[in-house]
């Protein structure tokens, strides 16, 4: 390719709403275009870095077995009515009507189009395993769309759903695919974690996350450096606190804490270590009726360490705390006789469930709210004090420094962007819309199913948080729009100089490398800075001084200066730096 038969369109400054670097860069150098909150047209040099990642996830999904086909962007209501989803997806699932009225979606995923494929054409187990994956647009109505490509509306989504037997061949597809995003991601050249998730919205029991390691990741990934230990924060676990619980040591006395509303304010005032103090949490939970009025409210309090914060996804899968929401101020005074701040388990107004985590459980001595404005009790012991706690579980967010729970090391914290996910689903959907087959008994079974989704068009941007500098992108080279950029200098006043980097693109072309010769006759300087903004990793530069010493000048977009090489091993250079 070159320049002048190509598309470039580099800007000085990013868009006044562009927050991260990644949106911020890829806008500056015409990767982009906004079009709309969260809608992007992906312009020709940011295409051709989309269309690589496809080219890869394509080949290692059919590597691995999976097979290629395209479902529709608009999806008809009924599917997602079989499986409650039209209702439960919330507003983030856009909804829209045709002319006669009737309901559709615009899929932001493609459980139920698949299942409605599989239990139309399925209909033995010597049909299965089966694997089918599409490389599609899909559409989320995010609240606040923000931050380019990594949170848009519209977007472009590898997804796969296995169908197996039993579980036992639905983890073996699952282990396939987790492999085959292994290879896709090392292909890929970026520094990423594979780490243990829970499912979430979509289901299912066996799970892990792909996450790029980048400072500005929304995602905290907890690992263990000296183990293979890794797992998202809402999933990961610290070492269970070892036993038994101290004895108690102080008679329990409630003290003046005038102003003093949080763990750490309090612990600052008496002196204390905020690892003694324990936080109160109000939640609630509603039961309803048939129509969706509710008919009972459950008041809970959550008791959590001092230090430590709860953990949502945890706290949900707590018998009974499921849809659990947090407790309104008049919910709070009706049951403890105070305001937020001031709370503990000692003195209520009106009984309340008890959830305690398991840190908290094995404690001694400990300080909480006296269900009094400006009063805490210390000194509070299980089994003295209050009765011992019967709802003990995990619920807070591991810390950095806490012990593996594979005893192993202690546990860092790093930031990632989650780029794919892998779901073992179970019968969730099957079992939603009949999904079954005739197993070797002759008896109708439900199909176990997988699903694997790689975010295609999020993952340049997560490629470009983790690599960039103050000029602009560096890509890796699997990922960059081209590999190579050949920079001749006034090529129309040098005829020798057009020769030469027409000669060695040729060259380069001949053998396959993915080269573009800039024939602009941009000023040095101005062409130098749109290839660093735009990240091309490894550039020519052919110019007439250094021809006439038999050379020209090689840099990869990390190096700090450029490398003269002699004009007749510079093809071989570039190819080798290309194979290794």
């Amino acid at each position: 390719m070159k320049a002048s038969q190509f598309f470039i369109s580099t800007l000085k400054e990013a868009p006044a709403d562009a927050e991260v670097a990644s949106h911020k860069l890829m806008m500056r150098a015409g990767m982009i275009k906004k079009l709309g909150a969260g809608i992007y047209t992906y312009m020709p040099m940011g295409l051709r870095v989309i269309r690589k990642v496809e080219a890869i996830v394509r080949e290692e999904m059919n590597r691995a077995g999976s097979v290629e086909l395209s479902m529709p962007v608009i999806q008809p209501a009924e599917l997602w009515q079989e499986t409650g989803r039209f209702t439960t997806n919330g507003p983030e699932l856009l909804r829209i009507k045709d002319r006669h009225d009737r309901d559709f979606v615009v899929q932001p995923t493609s459980e139920e189009v698949i299942t409605d494929i599989a239990r139309q054409e399925i209909r033995s187990y010597k049909q299965l395993p089966k694997n089918f994956y599409q490389i599609q647009t899909k559409f989320r109505d995010e609240r606040r769309p923000r931050f380019g490509l990594m949170r848009g509306r519209e977007f472009t989504m590898k997804d796969a759903y296995s169908f197996d037997r039993d579980l036992d061949a639905a983890k073996k597809s699952y282990d396939t695919m987790s492999g085959a995003y292994r290879k896709i991601f090392d292909r890929f050249g970026l520094r990423y974690r594979a780490v243990a998730a829970d499912s979430g919205a979509i289901g299912g029991d066996l799970s892990e996350e792909f996450q790029v390691i980048a400072d500005t990741g929304e995602d905290a990934i907890v690992y263990c450096p000296d183990s293979s230990y890794a797992a998202n924060m809402e999933k990961a676990e610290a070492l269970a606190p070892a036993g038994p619980r101290g004895a108690a040591t102080q008679a329990m006395t409630k003290v003046a804490t005038p102003g003093k509303s949080t763990c750490e304010d309090v612990a600052e005032l008496l002196g204390v270590a905020l690892q003694s103090t324990v936080k109160s949490l109000v939640l609630a939970t509603d039961a309803k009726d048939d129509k969706g009025n509710v008919v009972k409210t459950q008041v809970w309090l959550l008791l959590l360490r001092g230090d430590h914060d709860m953990n949502e996804v945890k706290v949900g899968k707590v018998p009974g705390l499921a849809d659990f929401r947090f407790a309104t101020l008049p919910e709070i005074e009706e049951h403890f006789g105070c305001k937020p701040g001031y709370l503990g388990p000692i003195g209520l107004q009106k009984p309340v469930k008890l959830a305690v985590d398991r840190e908290v459980a094995v404690m001694a001595d400990w300080i909480c709210g006296a269900n009094a404005e400006d009063f805490h009790t210390t000194g509070v012991n299980w089994g003295r004090d209050l009765p011992e706690p019967t709802l003990v579980a995990d619920l807070r967010n591991v810390k950095a420094g806490d012990l593996s729970p594979d005893g192993k090391g202690v546990l860092n914290i790093e930031r990632g962007i989650e780029v794919g996910h892998v779901f073992v689903l179970g019968t969730k959907y099957s079992k939603a819309m009949n999904a079954t087959f005739l197993d070797v008994n002759g008896k109708p079974q439900f199909m176990e199913m997988g699903c694997y989704g790689i975010g295609i068009t999020r993952l340049p941007a997560a490629a470009v948080e983790q690599n960039h500098d103050d000029k602009g992108i560096i890509w890796p080279d699997a990922l960059a729009p081209f590999t190579v950029v050949l920079c001749p200098i006034s090529p129309d006043r040098f005829p020798e100089v057009k020769a030469a980097a027409d000669a060695l693109y040729a060259d380069l072309l001949a053998a396959g490398v993915d080269v573009i010769l800039d024939d602009r006759n941009e000023r040095p300087g101005a062409m130098f800075a749109d290839w660093e903004l735009i990240g091309v990793p490894h550039r020519v530069t052919i110019g007439d001084r250094t021809l006439k010493e038999g050379v020209v000048e090689y840099q990869h977009r990390r190096d700090d200066t450029a490398t003269k090489v002699a004009v007749g091993d510079i093809a071989a250079l570039v190819r080798a730096k290309l194979a290794a």
